[in-house]
């Protein structure tokens, strides 16, 4: 089977720090490649994945312009795309579109009809977003939707969960790895500085409890506290990036680099000694999370998580021995689940990752839908 993998003009793979998605991709191409699916990557210039074919037409990461109002940054995913479909054209070997760009991506390979390979298209983020084309969207028998997780697909609009194939947990490399590092005194919360994952919740909630936190992710396209500096200081659009504006108001008050240090967007090596050192990883997620990389990172570094009882959470995290889950909301609870999860045995989180979130899972799960969709199965026969 060859498979165009169409992870998208933003980041590379795999990243150099942040990039959720892109790590997804990075911890599924070689495990495809294990079991004989050949891999044509759709990604930017700077990747440096083993794949048997690479693509781009972009040749550096395009997410520092991911945020900017839409009449400037409407053309790069649309330029990706273009080539895609170009390199889909010139060829008759690949046999399926495994897609990871939201909205263009399983609009523009639906559209193409049988002039394409059927797809499957991952999603990654809030169903809720994009009403007008989720509620409405018609794979036109070519293209069918995975989810990451299953509360995920509960919130699909009906049109959606008519093309859906189920949900497929995310995997990391890490699942089985051992990483020998002392437990620190700190709690640690991973990912994007920005409202849904909660920073200013746990920054504060750090000073009332007197616990060392360290926020480690971008705050917006800015990876390192000295980039975001210098932005802020030199140029005047920084602070209509949202992200920057929830770091300026909500979050930085409580950085004081004692109790509250952010360190920026990490890179794998910093990321493993950070995770694994840390007592306790945090998420106060104020959404309803997805699918949960930063969890199943933590577990297979042996560092339980405590975090509100919402999104992907309950199925990731076996309350009681891999984290502690609380309501959502409730802060004295949450602060309880902070001190209490250091007491969970790291090698319990470290064998349910290896059991659940290893690669190897994530590409046989993959495998199976891609069976699927070539024989354009019924998802629900």
């Amino acid at each position: 089977m060859r498979v165009l993998l169409n992870a998208g003009p933003w980041l590379s793979v795999p990243p150099a720090g942040y990039g959720g998605i892109e790590n997804v991709v990075a911890t599924l191409v070689p495990a495809l490649r294990d079991r004989g699916v050949q891999v044509v990557l759709a990604t930017v210039g700077t990747s440096t994945i083993p794949a048997d074919e690479v693509v781009f037409r972009h040749p550096v990461p395009q997410f520092p312009l991911l945020q900017l109002p839409y009449n400037r940054v409407m053309g790069c995913v649309m330029a990706h795309m273009d080539h895609v479909v170009r390199e889909l054209a010139r060829r008759d070997d690949v046999d399926l579109v495994h897609d990871h760009v939201e909205a263009v991506g399983p609009v523009v390979l639906a559209a193409l009809g049988s002039a394409a390979p059927p797809a499957l298209h991952t999603l990654h983020w809030d169903l809720g977003k994009h009403p007008a084309l989720y509620e409405n969207f018609d794979g036109r028998g070519r293209v069918w939707v995975n989810g990451v997780s299953a509360d995920q697909l509960s919130r699909a609009p009906a049109a959606l969960r008519a093309v859906s194939l189920g949900h497929v947990h995310l995997a990391t490399p890490l699942a089985g790895r051992r990483v020998d590092v002392d437990k620190g005194r700190y709690a640690i919360v991973l990912g994007r500085i920005t409202p849904g994952k909660g920073q200013d919740v746990a920054a504060r909630l750090a000073h009332a409890a007197g616990q060392q936190l360290v926020l480690a992710g971008p705050v917006g396209p800015y990876d390192r506290p000295a980039a975001l500096a210098r932005a802020l200081r030199d140029d005047p659009d920084a602070t209509r990036n949202p992200d920057v504006q929830y770091w300026q108001e909500r979050v930085r008050p409580w950085v004081d680099g004692r109790c509250v240090r952010w360190v920026g967007s990490v890179g794998p090596a910093e990321r493993d000694e950070l995770l694994a050192g840390a007592m306790v990883s945090l998420c106060p997620l104020q959404w309803d999370e997805p699918g949960g990389t930063a969890v199943v990172e933590s577990l297979a570094l042996g560092t339980p998580v405590a975090g509100y009882r919402r999104g992907c959470l309950p199925e990731l995290v076996h309350d009681g021995v891999t984290g502690l889950l609380v309501d959502p909301g409730d802060e004295d609870g949450l602060v309880a689940a902070w001190r209490d999860a250091r007491r969970l045995d790291p090698r319990a989180c470290r064998r349910v990752a290896a059991e659940r979130f290893a690669p190897s899972r994530m590409a046989d799960d993959y495998v199976s839908l891609y069976e699927k969709v070539r024989a354009g199965q019924d998802p629900f026969a």
